[in-house]
């Protein structure tokens, strides 16, 4: 627990630009990211099945651009 206490006169600036100091070096922030946006390994199963609905989508994706039902390239698509 990273802890600042305000100094006699000291602006907010310079005890806000302190604390993130402080939170920068106590290493805080790395911890929390990585707890965040740690993703569990896969078993080999899984990681093949992945590979194989790639391929398909990538099949038929193919197939509906050279039917010209795929919308040009260059246009954002909505993920829902």
């Amino acid at each position: 627990m990273v802890e600042v206490k305000r100094k006699d006169g000291e602006s907010f600036e310079s005890l806000l630009r302190r604390f993130n100091r402080k939170i920068q070096q106590s290493g805080v922030l790395v911890r929390a990211r990585k707890t965040r946006f740690f993703e569990p390994i896969k078993s080999r199963n899984l990681l093949r099945e992945d590979a194989i609905k790639r391929s398909i989508m990538r099949v038929e994706r193919e197939e509906l651009k050279k039917l010209g039902k795929w919308p040009q390239t260059g246009m954002k698509f909505k993920r829902k």
